[in-house]
This record gives structure tokens, sequence and C-alpha cells, in this order.
């Protein structure tokens, strides 16, 4: 019985475990595949997931995201939230919104765990038009 008990248990676990998307998770330039950015993802009160980059790892030309066009035009691009109103639909976090400091950009946002990385997918309209990166979990 306490072997099935622990089973369950270490399953359970498991299972909740594999879909934390919270932490650190370090951002890779598409281009040039170096580490660009810290971002750190995590719950607010709402019950969604938000994140927002705590570290700049390579020199940008400038410090301050001057493409947006709502309430973070012209905010310094560190402790900005680029992760907006992401909710958890089973395995996937959906519903929100992505920014890309570089272009001023918001797309809608979805993102997967598979073991220690994120797959955040931007896209415009549906899923299918879009772009995956890669995020790497931080230890």
């Amino acid at each position: 019985m306490k072997k099935l008990l622990f089973t369950i248990a270490f399953s359970l676990f498991g299972v909740l475990s594999f879909a934390q998307i919270e932490g650190k998770w370090k951002t890779i330039d598409d281009e040039t595949k170096q580490a660009k950015s810290i971002v750190e993802i995590y719950k607010k009160s709402d019950g969604k997931y938000y994140g927002k980059v705590s570290q700049l790892l390579i020199k940008t030309g400038d410090p301050n995201c001057t493409s947006c066009k709502d309430d973070r035009k012209g905010k310094p691009i560190l402790g900005m939230e680029v992760i907006r109103g992401l909710k958890k639909d089973g395995e996937e976090f959906t519903g929100g919104t992505i920014t890309d400091p570089k272009t001023g950009k918001i797309y809608k946002c979805a993102i997967t765990k598979s073991g220690d990385n994120l797959n955040v997918r931007g896209y415009i309209g549906l899923s299918l038009i879009g772009r995956t990166q890669v995020w790497q979990k931080v230890k």
C-alpha cells in the first residue's frame, strides 16, 4: 500500500512540475544564436502568467523600447514586462501576448515546456503563422 501511495504521489508531482513555466529563462537570439537576456516568468494574483526582462546579456543600441506603441513606449527594456496574461490550458500556456522590445511589435503567445526548455511561439492571427524560439532554463 505504501508503494502504491508513493508511486501515485511521485507521478502527480512529476506531472505538476512538468508544466511549470515559472522561473528564469535564457532567451536566444535567432540570428546570432547567442544568449540575449534572462526573462523571469511569474504568476500574478489574477492567476495569469507574466514575464519580465530581469537581465540583459548583450549590449543593445538603445536600452529603452522606443518602438513600443503602448504603455511601455520609451521605458527601459530591463525590467520590462514582455509577456502578459498567459493562462494554463492543459500542457500549454496561451491567451496572452509577447512583445518584441527590439521592434515594439506585440504578438499572441503560446508556451509549452519540453524538459529544461520552453518553446515560446509568437504569432499573428493563427498559430500557424508565427515563429517559435527555444528558451533555456537558468540553473
